[in-house]
């Protein structure tokens, strides 16, 4: 019997409020990602920035770059700008370390939110630090977070435009930061209506970013994320 293959999911360092009554450091993941996951008959798994980057990517078939803070500016050479979040340097590092090992070895790498911001600067890429000087239009929408908040227009023929079978459909946003300059092989493959880049995919067809949150998305958007990481990760059943 062939062996499923394997997904990790980086964790988001949280301090989180115990039984014991006393908040207690955590790494945790949302579990949608593993019901999206396991949905498409892969195995999800947790990881937590402790591990080595290169030794995990030897275990793995496939990546999910989570969501969460900014990455550090000083990774893409920029200087901090005053509403970028303090710098998470272990998990800065884990995932660029991921990342990079798992594009040398060929493993896919979908990045969600934070994640495609990474993937970004790990090829070479610089961000927007702050959207509010690039764009009017309000990006970091908390209420509602699991539900569409704006259109973006998928780039025909592009892997995004096919799981969803459309070149056109609303998303959740809750950022505050963009890709800015691409890093090395990516190019756009969704805009918002005001130009911000939405998705990203490299041109081995191996990596993959979106800046909305499909492990957020409920209602009748929930089935089409199963889509997305379907096509994403599908080829790794065989």
């Amino acid at each position: 019997m062939a062996r499923a293959p394997l997904v990790v999911v980086t964790s988001i360092p949280r301090r989180v409020m115990t039984s014991l009554e006393i908040e207690m450091p955590n790494a945790t993941a949302h579990q949608r990602f593993g019901a999206l996951i396991a949905a498409i008959g892969a195995v999800p798994v947790v990881s937590d920035a402790w591990a080595d980057p290169e030794a995990l990517a030897d275990h793995v078939d496939g990546v999910v770059i989570n969501g969460g803070s900014d990455v550090a500016p000083e990774l893409y050479g920029a200087p901090r700008d005053p509403a970028t979040d303090p710098p998470d340097e272990r998990r800065d590092a884990f995932e660029l370390g991921l990342a990079r090992a798992a594009i040398a070895r060929g493993i896919p790498v979908l990045g969600v939110c934070r994640g495609m911001q990474l993937l970004n600067v790990a090829l070479g890429g610089t961000l927007v630090q702050d959207l509010s000087t690039r764009t009017d239009v309000e990006h970091y929408v908390r209420d509602p977070f699991d539900r569409a908040v704006h259109e973006v227009a998928l780039a025909p023929g592009s892997l995004v435009a096919r799981a969803y079978g459309r070149t056109r459909m609303g998303v959740n946003t809750v950022h505050h930061q963009a890709v800015d300059r691409l890093g090395a092989g990516l190019h756009v493959t969704a805009r918002a209506d005001d130009g911000t880049i939405e998705a990203i995919e490299h041109e081995s067809g191996r990596v993959l970013g979106v800046q909305w949150h499909p492990e957020f998305m409920g209602g009748a958007a929930a089935d089409d994320q199963v889509a997305l990481f379907r096509a994403f990760f599908g080829p790794l059943l065989g």
